[in-house]
């Protein structure tokens, strides 16, 4: 492993800690309000080009391809509780 893979993986990791906290409180808040839909999505299409940049690079047999992947699936997952929690600020608004 050379140390450019290793960095890299220590900055998904440090990344991805994050995304637990922010799923937590996005299901525990029931309400998108103070979440960007933008800034979401940005950091997904992020995500998706690192993976695309692993699997051309060094192919799918790459460690890299883990992290990025599991990164991906937690913001997907906030993504979504977005969209639930937009649906119940609507619904409390009636």
């Amino acid at each position: 492993m050379n140390w450019s893979n290793l960095l890299e993986t220590v900055m998904l990791l440090c990344f991805g800690a994050a995304w637990p906290l922010s799923i937590a409180k996005s299901w525990r808040a029931r309400t998108a309000k103070g979440k960007s839909i933008g800034f979401l999505l940005v950091i997904l299409t992020g995500y998706v080009a690192g993976i695309i940049r692993v699997t051309i690079e060094k192919g799918l047999m790459n460690f890299l391809i883990i992290p990025y992947t599991v990164n991906f699936l937690m913001v997907a997952c906030d993504t979504c509780l977005w969209f639930r929690n937009r649906r119940l600020d609507r619904l409390s608004n009636l």
